[in-house]
C-alpha cells in the first residue's frame, strides 16, 4: 500500500509542477495577472510538496484506510488549492479572502463564493492531510531514533 501511494503521490506532484509550470505561461493574459503568478507558484509548490512527500513515504506508518484518507486530502487540496488561484485569476475574483493577491479585483458573488469555498476547503484538508503525515511519521520511528 505504501509504496503505490508513494508513487501515485510522486505521479501527482508531477503532474502538479506541471500545471504550475503551464499556468506561468499565461499570467499575463488573466483578468488579474498577480492572481495569475499566485496560481503559478501554488502549482509548484504543491507539486514539489508531493514530490517530497513521496520520496519519504516510506517512513510514513498509517493504516491502509489512513494511507488513503492522506492521500485523497493532499490530492483534494493541492489541486483544489491551484485551482482556486487559477479561478481567481481568471474571474478577478479573491478580493475578500485573499486581499493582497487580489490587488483590488472583486467578481460576482457566486464566483467569490467559489473560490472561497475551495480555500476554505482545501485549508481543511490540508492540515487533515498533514496532520496524518505526522502522525505516521510519528509512529514510524523506530526505537533507535
Amino acid at each position: 500500500m505504501r509504496e503505490r501511494t508513494a508513487r501515485n503521490l510522486a505521479l501527482l506532484g508531477a503532474v502538479m509542477v506541471m500545471l504550475g509550470l503551464l499556468t506561468g505561461f499565461g499570467t499575463a493574459a488573466f483578468t488579474n495577472p498577480r492572481m495569475g503568478v499566485a496560481s503559478h507558484l501554488e502549482g509548484l509548490m504543491n507539486g514539489t510538496l508531493l514530490l517530497a512527500l513521496a520520496a519519504t513515504w516510506h517512513r510514513v506508518a498509517l493504516s491502509p484506510r489512513l494511507d488513503q484518507a492522506a492521500f485523497w486530502l493532499l490530492a483534494f487540496g493541492s489541486l483544489a488549492n491551484w485551482a482556486a488561484t487559477l479561478l481567481a485569476a481568471i474571474w478577478g475574483a479573491g478580493g475578500e479572502t485573499m486581499p493582497i493577491a487580489a490587488a483590488g479585483h472583486h467578481a460576482s458573488a457566486a464566483q467569490e463564493a467559489v473560490v472561497t469555498g475551495l480555500l476554505i476547503s482545501l485549508s481543511f484538508a490540508m492540515l487533515g492531510a498533514l496532520a496524518l503525515v505526522i502522525k505516521g511519521l510519528l509512529a514510524g520511528r523506530t526505537r533507535t531514533d
